[in-house]
């Protein structure tokens, strides 16, 4: 056994002060966003007898998943008694296309601006950021009038413009500041090789851009899916998103009010983005470290 590994037998890590406090830190913060999440689920599978008798930490003493089912497919939002299943495929049809095309959009501007540096290319990215920081509700009645005037207010497709406008300036943020830690020594030879601004994209920078990618994608898609304000302006009753459907559900009041259905509604709401944190976090914290906020 070499004398390094035998030292470092002898002296374990000391648990000291500043070590206790960062664990009790992250202990904390642990509690704090897992304990609202502990006390939907056990409420969502509770009877309504139990939840009246006020101990709200407590488990069920009898689980049942008929919350579930109701919240999914026989809640009232509003006159309609549908759950939120409509919700849920419009979230998705919604989300896909506005994840995507936001994506495809941002990369090739972060590519143009980072390697081909058109003619008043720093002015356009300023104007870019600009956007950014624009609250949304300024702009909610010009584009109501713009998309009113083009006949895609109250569309998916209208919807969609919408987060792609609005995701615009984060997105070639993003990519520009990805794209910034490439060597342009690549570019070059590329360019020196005979390629063009659109297979130089395709072939050497896109296959390149994974971690960037999983990024943005993991931002566009909770952005999109947990938003509220836009859907409800813009998607028009066929398109209402799953948070407007939520909504409804929650504010919805035929008598007794069912706080586990409500519950039940409200996780079925957050699962997509909570699978995807869970699932793809490890990528999403690779593609940060990998230069997502350098430039």
């Amino acid at each position: 056994m070499s004398p390094k590994l035998t030292t470092m037998k002898k002296n374990p890590r000391k648990w000291t002060v500043a070590r206790w406090g960062i664990y009790a830190f992250l202990i904390s913060a642990a509690v704090f966003f897992l304990l609202p999440l502990y006390i939907m689920l056990v409420t969502s599978v509770k009877s309504m007898d139990e939840i009246r008798a006020g101990n709200i930490f407590a488990l069920p003493m009898q689980m049942s998943i008929e919350p579930w089912i109701t919240a999914w497919s026989s809640a009232c939002t509003g006159i309609a008694c549908e759950g939120i299943r409509g919700g849920f495929m419009n979230s998705v049809a919604i989300a896909v296309p506005s994840t995507i095309i936001p994506i495809l959009l941002g990369a090739l501007n972060g590519y143009a601006l980072s390697f081909w540096r058109p003619r008043g290319a720093n002015f356009l990215f300023g104007i870019l950021m600009v956007g950014a920081f624009i609250p949304v509700q300024v702009m909610i009645f010009p584009l109501v009038r713009i998309l009113a005037s083009i006949d895609l207010y109250s569309s998916l497709p209208g919807i969609v413009l919408v987060h792609t406008v609005f995701s615009m300036p984060v997105m070639t943020l993003l990519f520009r500041n990805y794209y910034s830690t490439i060597p342009h020594e690549l570019f070059q030879a590329a360019r020196i090789d005979g390629g063009g601004f659109v297979r130089i994209f395709l072939q050497l920078v896109l296959p390149m851009s994974t971690p960037i990618v999983v990024v943005a994608a993991i931002m566009q898609l909770t952005g999109v899916w947990n938003d509220y304000i836009l859907g409800l302006v813009f998607a028009g009753r066929d398109h209402l998103p799953m948070t407007v459907q939520l909504n409804n559900v929650i504010n919805t009041t035929t008598g007794t009010r069912l706080y586990n259905v409500n519950m039940a509604a409200t996780i079925l709401t957050s699962l997509v983005p909570l699978t995807l944190y869970f699932v793809s976090g490890r990528w999403f914290v690779r593609g940060i470290a990998a230069g997502a906020v350098k430039g």
